[in-house]
């Protein structure tokens, strides 16, 4: 991806979320964009008008961490975007060539069977992930509550990007469709920012960017996220609805790679739901397992 076309659009697009008011500006006449203006940027974050310019034309190659975390603040970042800005410093220095992940001479990566072990213990629905939204691996109720997803895999593995924007069945599956597109593309947005270089990724980017206006149009929107720990609701098509807690970590034994855990409300309908998504797995299996082969 070009470097200089993303610092640009990213720096753009956040300085026009920020209202004069909001940076605590006095608002004087109408203004022909949203947001604020370079020079009222340059003057919150302490440096000259021509040298914000000069950034925000893109040029963020041996810029200090000082002016970075000024630009942040004077754009009222979030965590996650202060991260994505200085990811894409290091893109622009060619640092994050010894920042990325580790990757496996393999062509495809596998899990551990300790890790699958691990996983398979787990009696909620649990999933390995990486940063292109692959789905890696996952333990029986995850595989189960995600049935559609397996079942449209056009490839190996099933990518929960293309499974959002590409086919109809996840517009059902997720109740807040709209929300659960804008969520996968924040987080493909961080890792592109985070592992400029990853080739798999760019292909993804441009597939989806071909096949999908709506991709394409939130992809233009430079928005990032971290996607730690939450509420999802989702429809299934044996069990019906279900409101489940997430909590997502990175795992420090696979740079990379992103632990997700579902529970539901002790209780609940939905906990309900699960016992009864568990047993319909497991007749699924009883009637794979008893077909000829």
């Amino acid at each position: 991806m070009d470097n200089r076309a993303e610092v640009r659009e990213f720096l753009i697009s956040r300085r026009a979320k920020i209202t004069p008011q909001q940076a605590g500006l006095p608002h004087v006449g109408a203004r022909r964009v949203p947001g604020l203006r370079r020079g009222e940027v340059a003057a919150l974050a302490g440096v000259s008008i021509e040298y914000y310019s000069k950034l925000e034309r893109g040029a963020l190659a041996g810029v200090s961490a000082s002016v970075l975390d000024a630009i942040a603040r004077a754009l009222q970042l979030d965590d996650a975007e202060r991260a994505h800005l200085f990811h894409l410093a290091h893109a622009a220095d060619g640092t994050s060539v010894g920042m990325r992940p580790r990757r496996s001479r393999a062509n495809r990566w596998t899990p551990r069977p300790s890790l699958q072990w691990v996983l398979d213990t787990i009696t909620a629905p649990a999933l390995v992930r990486n940063g292109r939204m692959d789905l890696l691996a996952v333990n029986h109720l995850g595989r189960a509550m995600h049935s559609s997803l397996y079942d449209s895999a056009s490839g190996n593995p099933p990518n929960f990007a293309r499974y959002t924007f590409l086919d109809d069945d996840a517009h059902s599956f997720y109740t807040n469709w709209d929300e659960a597109a804008d969520t996968c593309v924040a987080i493909l947005r961080t890792e592109a920012g985070r592992d400029p270089y990853d080739k798999g990724l760019h292909d993804l980017v441009g597939e989806l960017s071909t096949r999908s206006d709506d991709f394409r149009r939130r992809w233009s929107a430079h928005n990032v996220r971290y996607h730690g720990a939450g509420t999802k609701r989702f429809h299934h098509h044996v069990v019906g609805d279900l409101t489940l807690a997430y909590e997502s970590v990175d795992m420090i034994s696979e740079s990379g790679l992103t632990l997700s855990l579902y529970a539901a409300e002790p209780g609940s309908s939905t906990e309900h739901a699960l016992v009864l998504l568990a047993s319909w797995a497991a007749t699924q299996d009883i009637d794979t397992a008893t077909q000829p082969i």
